[in-house]
């Protein structure tokens, strides 16, 4: 199904039923509004402004739109902020930030927070069970322009009583968790810990884990708040929020345990020059339809967030404005980014947005439709979606034989003490799913701790703190499982276990890490299975104890040990060298696997086969002979697809 985003509070009322009218034309079902029109709702404390607003919904009613009413708060107006301007943001150098854009606003807020129980609650009062309202997102991309980190007084004395909760009262506790003995950081009382900026060097890491997950549980808190009012005034609709690629400030799993499903904003082109820049390359061959795994693994990380059920709720539909450069998309890219999505298990996908505004910071992010209304391309390749839709039923559920375990604490640790150039979390995350994904495999992405029954191969690019209940789940697992560097490295305290790394991981795999090194733009040599990889940005010194050795180093260094169904990997892996890797292993235990060409990307979902081509040349896919194609042709043309069902398998 489809949907769009749409702004009527920027048009007039005479132009949303225009806009409504082709809206259904064009195939849409759902309309996302409401997500930033505070000021226009409540133009001034406690005068309301609700004729826009019931009018559309009305509209929506007549015309059979389903809407999905955003709560406005990731935009407290201008009279708010005069009234309590102790609600603005302070950044990590100390600096307020101010009016004028967006996300101007501190989790920790008491004030704030009681103003958002005051507006959702009238908002959903009114409108909770409207019979056009079919569903709910909260606020709007929690943390982006990097604000889930707060470093205002508010924060500093919510986080003194989260610590002083933490530690149960006692500060004998936090300063041993913290090791605080070390450059005479030992305290007396929990109200004299500080936020964990402005240092001379860096702060303790103890500290800003804790700070971390401090921020973190401010989010969900304050989501909370707001689901917690829908549920009571507006019964039988869904609830979610919208969230982003590659974004790790706070726990999504966490959050999401109070919505009903995840949803996530799809911007191809723009995440894949910022994955890549982050990474320090400069060329990017898919600039004009963005990288395949970098798209698909949020879509596969945002299912296993929504237990299974997501929509893109903003689908990038032509140029965006916020990336280093901002190129058109390449023809017929909005179309296989949308397939791409049903592929993976979207159950809706919703164009951002209807129409490009002409006036304010986004005028330069286009829609489906231009300023004057005049359609842009990506609109022609929607129609295009819908007509093709209309003769194609898919809702089974995806399945996959192998989970990859994604954890966002494991994130915080890395970005806390990386210890060298290049080492960053999801960097490794994406080199280990970007090479299944190579040999044509599903992949659920899941949270440390989730069940791993079904599973033939669980991949675990690093998982810095292991704790008793997650060592459990691994232990009970019979099928293949591969752990990547710095597993186990920190206890649930930050500091180097006193068992040595792996830590726990040692009842699953003897091994013993005695010292690691950071290798920048070194490189070291890999040998394996008759060929020599190479490898740079880490590695580690490994006693492999009674651990078999599978590879080393030229210089004799051990690089993959296994015992029995447990491998680690003591190093950051080159991605050529894990698509071989997991082709080998794959077969041990049964999976099929088809090695693609560069830039084509399978997906399996239900009966129906996926196949994507993401580069600009014609792609022969050799495909089984018993098939029934759906839609294109075995010869695949430059970002086009193939769909066919399987007749036997």
């Amino acid at each position: 199904m489809l949907g769009v985003c749409y702004y009527p509070e920027h048009w007039g009322i005479e132009k949303v039923e225009e806009d409504f009218k082709r809206m259904k034309e064009l195939g849409m079902e759902y309309v996302r509004i409401g997500e930033f029109a505070w000021s226009r709702i409540e133009p001034e404390r406690g005068k309301f402004n609700w004729d826009w607003l019931d009018k559309t919904l009305e509209l929506a009613e007549k015309m059979g739109l389903k809407i999905v009413l955003g709560t406005p708060t990731a935009t407290p107006p201008k009279w708010l902020i005069d009234e309590h301007p102790e609600i603005l943001p302070v950044d990590k150098d100390g600096r307020m930030k101010n009016f004028g854009s967006r996300r101007h606003y501190c989790f920790s807020s008491p004030v704030y927070r009681e103003e958002v129980k005051r507006i959702v609650t009238i908002i959903a009062k009114r409108y909770g069970k409207h019979p056009a309202v079919v569903g709910w997102q909260t606020d709007n991309e929690y943390g982006c322009h990097d604000t889930v980190r707060c470093y205002c007084p508010r924060c500093k004395k919510a986080f003194q009583k989260w610590l002083e909760r933490k530690y149960e009262g006692d500060i004998k506790k936090l300063n041993e968790a913290w090791g605080t003995v070390f450059w005479s950081q030992e305290y007396r009382s929990f109200n004299e810990i500080e936020l964990p900026n402005l240092t001379p060097a860096d702060p303790n890491p103890s500290h800003l884990l804790d700070y971390y997950r401090f921020a973190s549980d401010q989010v969900v808190e304050f989501n909370r708040i707001q689901v917690e009012i829908i549920r009571e005034y507006s019964p039988e609709r869904f609830i979610t929020h919208n969230f982003m690629s590659g974004f790790t400030d706070f726990d999504h799993y966490k959050l999401s345990k109070d919505l009903d499903f995840a949803t996530w904003d799809n911007y191809p082109l723009g995440h894949t020059l910022v994955f890549l820049r982050m990474k320090g390359e400069t060329k990017n061959p898919f600039d004009r339809v963005g990288h395949p795994d970098i798209i698909s693994f949020s879509h596969d990380l945002y299912r296993g967030v929504g237990r299974g059920r997501f929509w893109v709720m903003e689908q990038q539909a032509g140029p965006v404005n916020w990336a280093l450069y901002n190129l058109w998309p390449a023809k017929g890219a909005v179309r296989l980014w949308t397939w791409q999505a049903f592929a993976h298990g979207a159950e809706v996908v919703s164009y951002f947005r209807w129409r490009q505004a002409p006036f304010a910071q986004e005028q330069m992010h286009s829609g489906l439709l231009a300023p004057d209304s005049a359609p842009f391309p990506g609109y022609h390749e929607v129609k295009q979606v819908f007509e093709e839709l209309k003769n194609i039923d898919i809702k089974e559920p995806v399945k996959s034989e192998v989970a990859l375990v994604f954890d966002y604490e494991t994130a915080w640790v890395f970005s806390i003490q990386p210890h060298g150039k290049g080492v960053n979390y999801l960097d490794l995350v994406f080199r280990f799913y970007s090479a299944l994904r190579r040999l044509g495999l599903n992949v659920d992405i899941v949270a440390p701790g989730s069940s791993l029954d079904g599973y033939k191969m669980v991949v675990v690019p690093s998982l810095a703190i292991v704790r008793e209940e997650v060592l459990d789940m691994f232990k009970r697992y019979g099928g293949l499982l591969v752990f990547g560097p710095r597993s186990g490295s920190k206890t649930e305290t930050f500091q180097i276990p006193p068992e040595m790394p792996p830590g726990l991981l040692k009842e699953l795999i003897p091994v013993e890490v005695r010292q690691v090194e950071s290798l920048g733009d070194n490189v070291e040599t890999l040998v394996w299975s008759g060929k020599e990889y190479p490898v740079s940005i880490w590695r580690e010194d490994v006693d492999p104890t009674i651990t078999e050795v599978i590879a080393r180093f030229k210089d004799g260094f051990g690089a993959i040990f296994r015992k029995d169904n447990v491998f680690y990997l003591s190093f950051w892996p080159d991605r050529e060298f894990l698509v071989d890797f997991f082709e080998k292993f794959s077969k041990e235990v049964g999976i099929e696997i088809k090695r693609l060409p560069e830039g084509v990307r399978i997906q399996r979902r239900g009966e129906y086969v996926f196949a994507f081509n993401f580069t600009s040349e014609e792609v022969d896919l050799e495909i089984p002979a018993k098939v029934q194609i759906v839609l294109g042709d075995q010869k695949i043309p430059p970002y086009g697809l193939l769909l066919w069902k399987e007749t036997e398998h």
